[in-house]
């Protein structure tokens, strides 16, 4: 009786965990008007920062792809994008810092991308596997007041969008943390295990503004 209830529970756990289903953002082609606004949990104040997504697409080396953008009033106080050359790169209010990895492509990638203002230490996480350390905007300090978006890069305050920087294909599990998460953390997240929700954003939780031609559907994990 004891082993039958221990499967019965084995099964109902397994049934569980296959019923997760997580938001999935999709951009079904080039666009000057589609992006999806996040609403933030707290002001993007940072000093360091953990900012994590799971994409893919099919526009593999042919133009550039904004992933991430963060603008206030003035500046591009955070942008995250896929180079012409395919490296993968953070614009905080000015240059870059880049990292040389394997191609983005329509196979799906968890990337993470980490920054500590105290050491200037930045690195990017790709399916669980860590960049070498960069040093970049030692001291410097992300501002608040500004508008994150998905999908386009804002040359002014929300608007003034180019088609040709245009993300295509889908992004899901947006996550952003005020702190630099552990090597392991990340790790875990990669493969799917829960981990402490963002507090910045918490893809799970955060609330989406939908502007233009794309879907947002749910998928199971």
């Amino acid at each position: 009786m004891r082993l039958s209830l221990g499967f019965l529970l084995i099964a109902i756990s397994i049934v569980l965990a296959g019923s997760v289903t997580i938001k999935t953002v999709v951009f079904p082609g080039e666009s000057s008007n589609t992006y999806v606004e996040m609403v933030p949990q707290k002001p993007l104040n940072l000093r360091a920062f953990t900012l994590c997504m799971r994409m893919a697409t099919e526009l593999t080396g042919r133009r550039e792809i904004i992933l991430f953008a963060y603008r206030t009033r003035d500046f591009d106080e955070l942008n995250v994008w896929r180079e012409l050359d395919g490296r993968l790169s953070f614009y905080l209010s000015g240059e870059a810092v880049f990292f040389k990895v394997p191609e983005l492509g329509p196979l799906e990638t968890h990337l993470c991308f980490t920054w500590d203002s105290g050491s200037g230490a930045a690195t990017l996480f790709m399916d669980g596997r860590r960049s070498s350390t960069k040093i970049y905007k030692k001291g410097h300090a992300v501002r608040s007041g500004g508008k994150v978006i998905l999908g386009q890069d804002p040359d002014s305050y929300l608007g003034d969008f180019d088609a040709n920087q245009s993300f295509v294909g889908e992004i899901c599990d947006v996550n952003m943390w005020d702190s630099v998460l552990s090597d392991s953390t990340i790790r875990d997240m990669s493969s799917m295990n829960r981990v402490p929700r963002g507090n910045v954003f918490d893809w799970e939780s955060t609330e989406l503004k939908v502007n233009g031609n794309l879907e947002v559907v749910n998928r199971e994990l």
